[in-house]
Parts: C-alpha cells; sequence; structure tokens
C-alpha cells in the first residue's frame, strides 16, 4: 500500500526525527537507526517541537508515531544521559519535567493518535507507544520495560498508562522484571490493538489515521477525554459527562449530514478499513 506524502517543515536531519504528511495525517518520525532511535536531548527536544506544531496544526486530524530503520524507539539514549557522571537529582528531575511535557500534551489531544511499531519498543519507547489511542505492531515487534535494567524508573507516561491498559499486577510484572513481549503477547494484554505482518505497520496505521481523519472531530476530542479521565472519575460524573458531550455531538454538523446519508441511503462519512484476515499468512518469523 502506497500513499503520497508530502514533507511539513521537515525537522534537520542532525535531529533525528522527521515530520511527513500524508493528507490529513501527520507521521512523526524517529529517526536515528544506528542507535535503535534512542533518544538524546536534541532528539527529545526535536519531539517536543513536532508535537506541539501537528497538535497546533487545524490541517492535521490524525496523528501516526514510528520509527525508522526496523525499530521504533529504544527509548533514552543511556550515553547521553550521564557521560561525565555529573547528574544529580535536580538536573535528572529537570530533564524529565521538560521531556514530560509533551509526553502530556500528546496523551490530552484532541486528535486521535496511532503508533507503528516495528522491532523494539524499549523503556521511553514503550511508554511513547502507550501514549497512542491504537497502537499497531508488526511481527517481530518487541515491547520492554527496561527500565530496570539501567536503575531506572518508568517514565513517558508509563506509570499511568500502563496499569490502565493490562492492570497494576501485570503492570508491576512488566517493570520489575523488564522482561520483554512479542507483538503476540502484546496484543493479547491489550496493548497492540492490531497485529500485522514486519514491514506493515506504517502502512495499516497511515490507512486507519486516514479513516479517523473522515470521523467527527468534536466526537472523537470528547471520547478521547471521557475516556481518558472514566477510571479516575464515578459512575454519576461519567453518567453527566455522556449527557453533556452527547448534546454537543447532537448540535454538530457533521452528525446532521451522517444523519442524512444514513436515512438517504448513502455511503456513510466514516468507516473503519478492516484488517485482511489472512494478512500475516507467511510470516511467523519473531
Amino acid at each position: 500500500m502506497t500513499y503520497e506524502s508530502q514533507r511539513m517543515m521537515p525537522a534537520p536531519a542532525q535531529s533525528g526525527m522527521e515530520l511527513e504528511l500524508h493528507g490529513a495525517v501527520a507521521v512523526i518520525a524517529f529517526d536515528r537507526p544506528e542507535r535503535r532511535n534512542a533518544m538524546d536531548m536534541e532528539m527529545r527536544a526535536q519531539y517536543a517541537h513536532l508535537v506541539a506544531q501537528v497538535i497546533g496544526d487545524d490541517g492535521v486530524k490524525a496523528i501516526v508515531l514510528t520509527g525508522r530503520g526496523g525499530h521504533f524507539c529504544a527509548g533514552g539514549d543511556i550515553g547521553s544521559m550521564d557521560a561525565d557522571g555529573g547528574m544529580n537529582a535536580e538536573s535528572g528531575r529537570e530533564r524529565m519535567r521538560r521531556t514530560l511535557q509533551s509526553v502530556s500534551a500528546l496523551y490530552t489531544c484532541d486528535k486521535p493518535v496511532l503508533a507503528a511499531v516495528e522491532g523494539c519498543a524499549f523503556g521511553g519507547g514503550f511508554g511513547m507507544a502507550l501514549l497512542a489511542d491504537l497502537v499497531i505492531a508488526a511481527e517481530g515487534a518487541r515491547f520492554c520495560m527496561s527500565f530496570a535494567r539501567v536503575g531506572l524508573v518508568p517514565d513517558s507516561g508509563a506509570l499511568y498508562t500502563l496499569p490502565r491498559i493490562v492492570g497494576v499486577q501485570r503492570a508491576k510484572e512488566l517493570m520489575l522484571s523488564a522482561r520483554e513481549l512479542d507483538a503476540r503477547q502484546a496484543q493479547a494484554w491489550g496493548i497492540a490493538a492490531e497485529v500485522v505482518p514486519r514491514g506493515q505497520a506504517l502502512a495499516r496505521a497511515l490507512q486507519l489515521g486516514q479513516s479517523l481523519a473522515s470521523a467527527s472531530r468534536s466526537a472523537v476530542a470528547m471520547t478521547k477525554a471521557a475516556l481518558n479521565t472514566s477510571l479516575s472519575s464515578d459512575w454519576q460524573a461519567m453518567l453527566e459527562l455522556e449527557a453533556n458531550a452527547q448534546g454537543v455531538a447532537f448540535a454538530t454538523a457533521y452528525h446532521r449530514q451522517a444523519v442524512e446519508r444514513f436515512v438517504n441511503k448513502q455511503p456513510p462519512l466514516f468507516r473503519w478499513p478492516a484488517q485482511k484476515s489472512n494478512s500475516l499468512q507467511g510470516d511467523k518469523t519473531c
């Protein structure tokens, strides 16, 4: 599957990040393949800039995170963390606070976010993938909360996102053991929405992103916001939120047009593209 793409103010090559536009879908790509896309401070700064850019662009209706060179992201570049042995608690905290601003912006943004994961999604890379509304994993993908291997605490929002996806007990297991999950295990645990053949994660994420770009922006935004708060809310509060959000949705031009098309037996404005049932045949290697 091919897509016409157009670069949007491309990031400098040395930054290790790329930004492309595929119609209304923006692709933010980690591009430091010689380090499995491990993020140093320059990459983190450019990542934050690109996240802010696509969130603020009204022409972008869906966002895809991916990595170049056969890997998603190996997490933080350990070699850049403390090369001189001088990082203290204060500087380490400030380093993370800057990173987590973009993490929060992406997780809470109104636009649908997808992660196309090939190869490794380790440490902060795993955390970045968990910020997505949907994770598309290719055969051979590996997910690992690798922080314990270097005496660190999980970050990139993973202490919030992972237990909400897999449950507290499994989150503890993954974080304390630093063991790896393959694509099929990640799907079984609810981390990956779909598993596709090796090399096809980005194509499938773009297909879904373009579908989501045709959905009601208001409905998507309100659904995301509601779901992100549901586990820390209560029954009555969520019912009130549903009533308020549905009242807004009823009043949108998108809803009126969708109803009109339904009544007139016209094709719907939004349709979810099915995954081919035989798409994984012949790709059993990891």
